[in-house]
């Protein structure tokens, strides 16, 4: 698969403390949970993420023993929108711990380990492609293999290829969260009934080849079409992935000249991503700025999941 990094961030802020508590906090939902450090913090619905990260850290890298801490966590994009928010702040928080125990993390250790959290220890539904996006950074083909094995292949696009992307690209907010899981399960349950279902999974894989090598080679000109196909396969595999407020958006668009579009994540709602002619998106941006959805900026960065610490000085 094709995934590619947005300057749109999840940040996790660790604090040690030295009153034999826990605090997590995750602002970006108005969620906390405090509570003594233990060894195994009770699972519920507030901040589930971040006890799932102090969960496993614990466990397994720090013999058992709690962690007096506190984490703060924000993110950039809303809850539920498909660019991978959930993901990425698994990553985040992961590479906070890191920073501070001085674990012995590479990248990929850092994206398997997230998935395993995510998708085992915790029990939510999805694919592992976000994990590896948030820990890499940048333009990659990443492939996955059997017992779990991924490699990530870096892309090296000319910076020409990466400013006409963003030039071309625009980002809409629905505002419409879509419940991920129900989309997953329809889908898996489809792909084993259905024989079209199946056929639309292996026309996604072909148009991430495509789509590989016309980035790779700059002939930008074929993403449109190789995005259209894709979104056509995408909602055959489960008919939640697409609704009438999304096709009316989308519709809208391509009236006012837009050449692709698709949803990013599982479907349902969350973020259109928009292709458009640089020369034409305008238009199209003052159609959609006049939708009850919003706008987001489209800045790509190289840089994955990094961390630094400072030092505190309060009273």
């Amino acid at each position: 698969m094709i995934n590619a990094t947005l300057a749109l961030y999840a940040y996790a802020h660790l604090e040690p403390r030295s009153d034999g508590r826990v605090l997590l906090e995750a602002t970006e939902l108005g969620q906390r949970y405090e509570g003594p450090a233990e060894t195994t913090l009770p699972l519920g619905p507030e901040a589930l993420l971040h006890r799932g990260v102090y969960n496993r850290i614990v466990s397994t890298f720090n013999r058992g023993r709690p962690l007096p801490v506190t984490v703060r966590t924000t993110v950039d994009v809303p809850a539920g929108s498909g660019l991978g928010g959930s993901s990425s702040l698994v990553v985040a928080i992961l590479e906070a711990f890191r920073n501070y125990l001085n674990l012995p993390f590479g990248e990929y250790d850092l994206a398997r380990l997230a998935f395993e959290i995510e998708r085992e220890d915790l029990e939510i539904a999805g694919g592992k492609q976000d994990q590896y996006a948030a820990a890499f950074g940048g333009f990659n083909f990443i492939e996955f293999h059997e017992h779990g094995r991924a490699v990530v292949n870096p892309l090296r696009l000319r910076s020409a290829a990466i400013n006409e992307l963003e030039a071309s690209l625009i980002l809409y907010d629905t505002g419409q969260s879509r419940h991920s899981k129900t989309i997953i399960e329809a889908q898996q349950a489809r792909i084993v009934s259905d024989d079209d279902a199946l056929r639309a999974m292996f026309a996604l894989k072909r148009e991430a080849l495509e789509m590989k090598e016309a980035l790779i080679t700059g002939h930008l000109s074929d993403c449109a079409e190789t995005i259209n196909r894709g979104w056509a396969a995408k909602k055959a595999t489960a008919g939640a992935v697409s609704n009438a407020e999304i096709e009316r958006v989308l519709h809208l668009a391509m009236q006012s000249g837009a050449l692709a579009g698709k949803v990013s994540g599982a479907g349902g709602g969350g973020i259109l991503m928009i292709l458009c002619d640089p020369a034409e998106r305008q238009k199209t941006v003052e159609i959609l700025s006049r939708e009850p959805g919003r706008l987001l900026p489209c800045k790509f960065t190289k840089e994955g999941v990094t961390s630094w610490s400072v030092p505190l000085n309060r009273p």
